[in-house]
């Protein structure tokens, strides 16, 4: 699967006959200060390596009361697009206290969206960009938790692939490899959990599980609210029907594009005021300027529009392409749809759940309740006791 997605990646730029220019990577820009070196193995090669370890002083307090290990770690992982090696960033927290018997159950919760931008990673960030509250959560049920930034976030040199699912899946599974380099003790037993952009990142690498060859044994995911049903991003921009939410995942998705492809034709997609401030609509999720503001008051799904019919059929390659599912899972989900006037609608999401359960996935819907991490506290503890899952598909 993983190669069949790269060859995809790769059929995609090469058949788009659409003329276009190389896009300059964004200006370099300061990174915050971490704490000293931490002790950890760094041995080894390929996928999941653990190249740095660094303390966290700046972390929130009511996370740094509960941790005895505070870590932003840097490790190898593989791009979704050129399935080449890359560079990620992330946070470690371990809980305080001894390892239960068996060693820590790892928790990688993959973050929502927090924008494009390097210095938009939770590691950036003491609260971890407002995931502090979840982490806590976790902490205090056992879990080692780590929080990958997914690629081209936290560390310069690469773009960030916005909604690339496969990436994003690369990213999870790495940070449990280099977790268990990091920290003495684990289990070897991991689970996931996300949300937004995060729900579709553990839905990937439940996916993707099996073929890349992790080692740990996954025992399942959460998915709440998952962008992973996102073909639907191409009709509804083509018929002029795009939310504003929406208008602004397909701003974001469309620059990520732009830099993955040098052939990618932009101005296909981008018209009117949303063209004439595109930059300005950039940035962090969570820290709008005026200008960005009143860029927001002002679009309309017509700025967003593909110019022709050939335009938006390339669009809808791309989002096929990252849309879930694209291949039976490895251990069973939970996934908690959104509202129908949500940025992914719950009629699409409840689409892909349909075609996963038509694969073979094991899957349980879950309520609107259960967006609250507390609330799936005991479908995770049953998992990680070798409790067999309910399976609501279909039969």
């Amino acid at each position: 699967m993983r190669r069949a997605r790269a060859a995809v990646a790769v059929l995609i730029s090469m058949t788009l006959l659409l003329a276009g220019c190389g896009h300059p990577a964004p200006a370099s820009k300061p990174t915050p200060t971490f704490g000293p070196a931490l002790p950890g193995d760094f041995g080894g090669s390929g996928p999941g390596t653990l190249v740095s370890a660094d303390a966290l002083p700046n972390l929130d307090p009511v996370l740094r009361v509960k941790t005895a290990l505070a870590a932003r770690i840097v490790y190898t992982s593989t791009s979704g697009v050129g399935d080449t090696a890359v560079n990620v960033s992330g946070v470690v927290l371990v809980p305080k206290g001894a390892a239960p018997q068996g060693g820590w159950p790892i928790l990688v919760v993959g973050h929502p969206n927090t924008g494009s931008e390097t210095e938009c990673a939770p590691s950036w960030s003491p609260t971890l960009r407002g995931l502090a509250p979840t982490a806590e959560t976790f902490l205090d049920a056992g879990y080692i938790v780590a929080v990958p930034d997914y690629q081209g976030l936290g560390l310069a040199g690469s773009p960030h692939p916005f909604l690339d699912s496969t990436t994003a899946g690369y990213n999870v599974m790495d940070a449990v490899r280099a977790t268990e380099k990091l920290v003495p003790g684990t289990s070897g037993r991991w689970a996931g959990y996300g949300t937004g952009q995060g729900g579709q990142a553990v839905w990937a690498a439940d996916e993707l599980a099996a073929d890349y060859g992790l080692g740990g044994q996954l025992v399942g995911v959460v998915a709440v609210a998952p962008t992973a049903a996102i073909e639907g991003l191409a009709d509804s921009a083509a018929a002029g029907s795009l939310s504003k939410d929406q208008m602004l995942t397909l701003h974001q998705y469309l620059s990520a594009l732009a830099n993955q492809y040098n052939n990618f034709h932009i101005d296909d997609y981008r018209h009117g005021v949303v063209k004439a401030n595109w930059d300005a609509l950039s940035g962090c999720t969570g820290g709008s300027s005026a200008e960005r503001a009143r860029v927001i008051s002002e679009m309309t799904p017509d700025d967003l529009r593909p110019a022709t019919t050939d335009a938006a059929d390339a669009l809808r390659a791309y989002l096929k392409k990252t849309s879930l599912p694209q291949g039976p899972t490895a251990a069973p989900m939970l996934v908690v749809p959104d509202g129908p006037d949500a940025l992914i609608p719950q009629a699409w999401t409840d689409r892909a759940l349909a075609r996963a359960c038509g694969i073979g996935d094991t899957v349980m819907f879950g309520t609107r309740a259960q967006a609250d991490p507390t609330q799936v506290l005991g479908w995770l503890a049953d998992r990680f006791n070798s409790v067999a899952a309910q399976n609501e598909c279909p039969q």
